[in-house]
């Protein structure tokens, strides 16, 4: 389809559906960007923003005048220059008089404007009261000086300033958020005595690097006492890209035993921090937190207490779990997106802002002193005429009283122009006293000093250059206060891990035959004896502490960790193993661990290889396992079984031919998954057919006695009795004596 505009027989415009969404588009996003959502980079204001200071201006509500309902307000801003909502409008005066959201506030409020605890909580406009901020003059004080462009309002029944003419680069002072068609502004607020040092550095060498510009303006300052604690070469390089975020942190102290917590991140809710808290603690994820209360108050605005369970309650390590998982501590994102001076949406990095805006604020200081000059060569050129007029005062009556147009005679008679004969024929008859004269003289002699100082400053850049200076210090002066956010390094927060939180109490895991997992408290239970299901029976155990994980360990070799604490108490029967982890259907159960991150165990199978395995490697998040264990052809899982030192055990293994091996355990290797090495030597051929295998399995100390069981009979034999079966790793090991070639099972016995 052609995408040519045409127009019809009915002279209906025609065209494309593509073309017409494309460009019905394009219009919608560039209005929401330029004319709704990003902030101008010469005063910091969204249009709506503007409006609402500039009607407030023109209602005459300057920082001296008395208050008025903010309805009035919002009806003048949604009447004459903003045909929105109300709510949009009100919404954004309460924001712009919120001292806990805005730096340097522009509304001065009366009534309930909100609270930081909830910023949305603010009363009706038809209730509260408002009028400008002293702090508001910086934007207007110079407005009717012909500093700015006018632009008509929607209906074109009166103009509107297209930006304010402020003195100081509010665009940073107090930041502003937006969410446009494509692309979003976050800019935080800064600090105005260090945005001016930057300003005034930047006059004296334009060319100064942003890092020279951070030695003024050290980072953003929020209205909130939190810490700042974003690394200064983060800072820098967030000033150079205009992108990047910063972490801001509470600030706590130590009451005797009780945590504080006395100042809060911008706009962070304290109850919203409670309820976070609280969740955890109902969750026992705090069980060193038994209280919390919220003192806060008029003298106090943020007071949130932390109780500790007891004086022995590391604070810090309190506070730091807290700051990782609540929002004691945020991240506030940074990006510096702003309509510039090319009436374009750009990212701009701090030394583009100030220099853009100083070219703004140098143009609009010109514009004024241009403004004024020319007030100024207007009055004197009527001063001229009017001095005329008083040393030739008689003549000019009688002109006056005999010429029927005077104006013209007038003109030619003393030389005077059009304006000058019509100021002296409005002349009244009270400025005709005889000290209007001197008067005259003397505003002649101020003006024309006025007259000559302006024209040095307008021919000087050196001059209009001190004069910005001048200027910028002179707020600085007169609205500059100290930072409010401190900036300082601290360490990454990290939560407490699941096993510090938990008791490390004694707990006995039993799993049964059919896959039910329980723990009970304690090292004494008999797991035989317990509570069964019909038909099911006694399979696993493993003793630990309950902040200790548990490894299960299935017939293909994959290990799977479950949590200690969190299985149901052996009172019961338990719960199903399944519903805690994915195993391959039809696998069955053959090991239990449990321990410390560093304990050994040995993994084999009954093909004769093994490895050493530490207990971390085998842990598992996936509810699927992790491969442990490799298993050959035809091979099967022995039960784990722990090591207490690897230097002076050694492992025991027996074959199905009754064919015992011992070797130091130090000669396995100690690797996270594999096959392992060969233990036992067993031809491979009766390995294949299963002729031969390994039967069992343990680990012995020089000090223990190993006992060998076969059926109903058992051999209890010291390590000095066993030298005959020690031997190099791998080894096909000697036959045990007659009646013990069927061995059952090893037991390795400590003497303690």
């Amino acid at each position: 389809m052609s995408e040519t505009i045409v127009i019809g027989a009915d002279g209906v415009e025609q065209m494309p559906l593509k073309t017409y969404t494309e460009k019905a588009y394009l219009d919608y996003s560039m209005y929401v960007i330029l004319d709704r959502a990003l902030p101008n980079i010469a005063d910091g204001l969204k249009p709506v923003q503007r409006r609402i200071v500039y009607a407030m201006s023109e209602l005459g509500l300057k920082a001296n005048a008395k208050y008025k309902k903010s309805a009035r307000t919002v009806g003048d801003v949604i009447g004459k220059f903003h045909p929105h909502g109300d709510s949009a409008v009100y919404e954004a005066m309460v924001l712009m008089s919120q001292d806990f959201s805005y730096r340097y506030p522009l509304i001065d409020g009366q009534g309930n404007w909100g609270s930081p605890d909830d910023p949305k909580s603010f009363a009706a406009m038809r209730y509260t009261e408002s009028k400008l901020t002293k702090y508001a003059e910086v934007l207007l004080s110079e407005l009717g000086q012909g500093t700015v462009d006018w632009v008509p309002n929607f209906d074109g029944a009166m103009d509107e300033p297209s930006t304010m003419p402020a003195r100081v680069p509010n665009i940073l002072l107090n930041g502003t958020t937006g969410i446009a068609v494509g692309m979003a502004t976050d800019i935080p607020p800064h600090n105005l005595r260090e945005v001016v040092s930057a300003c005034i550095h930047l006059l004296d060498a334009p060319n100064a690097s942003v890092a020279e510009l951070c030695e003024h303006v050290k980072g953003p300052d929020f209205p909130t006492d939190a810490e700042i604690i974003t690394p200064p070469e983060d800072l820098r390089k967030m000033y150079e890209t205009g992108r990047g975020s910063l972490r801001m942190r509470a600030l706590w102290q130590e009451e005797g035993d009780d945590i504080v917590i006395t100042s809060l991140p911008h706009q962070t809710s304290g109850s919203k921090v409670l309820e976070q808290i609280a969740a955890q603690m109902q969750a026992k994820k705090l069980p060193m937190v038994v209280d919390l209360r919220d003192e806060s108050d008029h003298e106090n605005p943020t007071r949130l207490v932390v109780i500790p369970r007891s004086n022995r309650v590391d604070a810090q390590a309190v506070m730091n779990h807290l700051f990782a998982t609540t929002d004691l501590e945020r991240s506030y994102r940074v990006n510096m997106n702003m309509i510039g001076l090319d009436g374009r949406p750009q990212v701009k990095s701090l030394d583009k802002i100030l220099s853009e805006w100083l070219e703004i604020r140098t143009n609009t200081t010109r514009r004024r002193l241009e403004f004024r000059l020319d007030k100024v060569l207007k009055r004197l050129h009527i001063l001229d005429a009017l001095l005329i007029a008083f040393l030739n005062i008689d003549e000019v009556i009688a002109i006056i009283r005999e010429e029927e147009q005077p104006k013209p005679v007038l003109m030619a008679r003393f030389d005077l122009t059009d304006t000058q004969a019509e100021a002296v024929l409005e002349l009244k008859l009270r400025q005709l006293a005889k000290l209007e004269e001197m008067k005259i003289r003397g505003e002649q002699e101020e003006l024309a000093k006025e007259r000559d100082s302006l024209e040095q400053t307008l021919g000087s850049s050196r001059r209009m250059k001190t004069l910005v200076r001048k200027e910028l210090l002179a707020v600085a002066e007169e609205f500059g206060d100290e930072r409010r956010s401190p900036l300082v390094v601290r360490a990454e927060a990290k939560a407490f891990l699941e096993e510090d939180i938990v008791s490390a109490e004694p707990v006995t895991v039993v799993l049964s035959e059919m896959g039910w997992i329980r723990a009970g408290k304690g090292h004494d239970i008999d797991p035989v004896s317990l509570s069964y299901k019909s038909g099911d029976r006694y399979n696993l155990v493993a003793r630990g502490r309950s902040n200790q994980p548990v490894i299960i360990l299935d017939s293909t070799g994959r290990s799977y960790t479950v949590a200690a604490h969190t299985l149901p108490s052996a009172r019961g029967q338990g719960e199903p193993l399944t519903g805690r982890i994915n195993p391959p259907s039809g696998v069955s159960f053959t090991g239990m661990m449990m321990g410390g991150d560093e304990g050994y165990y040995l993994l084999a199978s009954d093909a004769g290889y093994g490895f050493i395995a530490k207990l971390a490697e085998l842990q598992s998040k996936n509810k699927a396992g992790k491969a442990a264990l490799t298993l050959p052809n035809g091979a099967k899982v022995l039960p784990p079984i722990a090591i207490a030192e690897l230097t002076n055990s050694y492992v025991v293994a027996v074959t199905t031919e009754g064919r015992m091996l011992i070797f130091p355990a130090a000669e396995l290797p100690v690797m996270p998954r594999g096959k392992g090495n060969k233990m036992i030597g067993i031809p491979s051929a009766r390995l294949a057919s299963r002729e031969e295998y390994v039967t069992a399995v343990t680990i012995f100390g020089e000090r223990d006695v190993l006992k060998v069981i076969s059926g109903k009979r058992h051999l209890s034999l010291k390590f000095a009795e066993l030298e005959h079966y020690v031997g190099e790793r791998g080894r096909r090991g000697h036959k045990l004596p007659r009646g013990f070639q069927k061995v059952d099972a090893l037991e390795a016995i400590s003497p303690n």
